[in-house]
């Protein structure tokens, strides 16, 4: 049974007052105008997995304005072997809580459950931006692997802040740094072992499958060279790096430090070096390989988010992803100004239309 959202009700989120949307597992084309909220249902569905969400946003800037009362999210999400009833909310810009089956749950109960990947516009400069952007896209990757992944990061996040503070005060006794970094040194292991099964995932999948989208040659990389790989080595290379890190008051080594390297494989190329459109199609090769991997190693394919992908894709790329998509077995949520950029989808796609009045969103199926 594929993973699905076969019902969703927004209330009081972003610009959806109230919104009910009742759908199938088959691919969701949304269309309308710019502003009219389509992306915000997207937002809504990515928020069935654990974290901030496709925008990264806080609890707080969900909320509908001018109310500001707070926002809602209810679905039924139909899963291989269940059904679920899930709820997750904010009240008055509170941190976001969620409801399993009528009852409280953590967040990373939604990442054991059900597994959301997506490809948003702002992402579309993944290759020639900062290192920033492609490590979080690794790790958002990794997480759908490795449900535990985000615990590994947060524990490693908050002991490089306390490490990086006692590195601004010059404090160099030893004994102060030992307990930070055996902490760190142990989550850096499950990153970056986490990293470098997701590059083999990717890269697997590609090998395996025949796409209409370019090959992406992957390498994961670290600023200083070769990368420490058990607990051991990171408790050295911490140690090693001290009197460098004192001096620059932050720490130099360690998975923050990793970046993913990727080139267009037929044509030999760095992605950074590639044109916008074999950079947007190289992409959507990695989120079409994701899904293939994780319907390999899960037994059913995640849920898909695709922002705005037809704009970019001409008519037999649109073609070229519709097919994978339904091949795949994939419910993916898609956007577009235009009915007519999901012509080649047809029968195959459900069809929501988007249209905004007064700042309301209104939803028709």
């Amino acid at each position: 049974m594929t993973l699905a959202l076969t019902h969703l009700t927004l209330s009081h989120f972003r610009s959806h007052k109230r919104s009910e949307i009742t759908c199938d597992p088959r691919p969701i084309a949304i269309h309308g105008p710019n502003g009219a909220g389509k992306t915000n249902i997207l937002e809504a569905v990515s928020l069935f997995s654990p974290g901030r969400g496709i925008r990264r946003a806080s609890a707080q800037d969900m909320t509908r304005r001018p109310e500001a009362l707070g926002w809602k999210l209810t679905g039924l999400l139909q899963t291989q072997t269940n059904q679920h009833e899930v709820e997750t909310w904010s009240d008055k810009g509170a941190a976001r809580l969620v409801k399993l089956n009528s009852k409280a749950a953590p967040q990373t109960k939604l990442g054991e459950l059900c597994r959301v990947i997506w490809l948003i516009p702002a992402m579309d400069r993944l290759w020639i931006e900062g290192a920033e952007g492609r490590r979080r896209f690794l790790d958002r990757t990794a997480l759908s692997f490795f449900p535990d992944h985000a615990e590994a990061a947060l524990t490693y996040e908050k002991t490089m802040r306390e490490r990086n503070k006692l590195l601004k005060e010059q404090i160099r006794d030893a004994h102060w740094y030992k307990a930070l970094e055996d902490q760190m040194a142990n989550a850096a292991t499950r990153i970056h072992a986490n990293r470098q099964a997701t590059v083999a995932h990717l890269t697997d999948a590609q090998a395996k499958t025949q796409t209409a989208f370019p090959i992406a040659e992957l390498d994961l990389q670290h600023a200083d060279g070769a990368m420490p790989e058990s607990a051991g080595d990171f408790r050295e290379a911490f140690a090693e790096s001290r009197p460098r890190d004192i001096a620059a008051g932050r720490t130099l080594v360690g998975p923050h430090r990793a970046d993913l390297y990727a080139a267009f494989t037929a044509k030999g190329v760095p992605a950074a070096d590639c044109s916008t459109g074999e950079q947007k199609a190289l992409l959507i090769s990695l989120i079409l390989a994701n899904a293939r991997a994780l319907a390999e190693q899960i037994g059913t394919p995640p849920i898909l988010l695709l922002d705005e992908v037809a704009a970019h894709l001409d008519a037999n790329r649109r073609a070229a992803l519709y097919d994978e998509i339904t091949t795949l077995g994939a419910q993916a949520w898609m956007t577009g100004t235009e009915p007519n950029l999901f012509d080649a989808l047809g029968p195959r796609g459900q069809y929501i239309e988007v249209t905004e009045d007064g700042g309301i969103s209104d939803v028709t199926s």
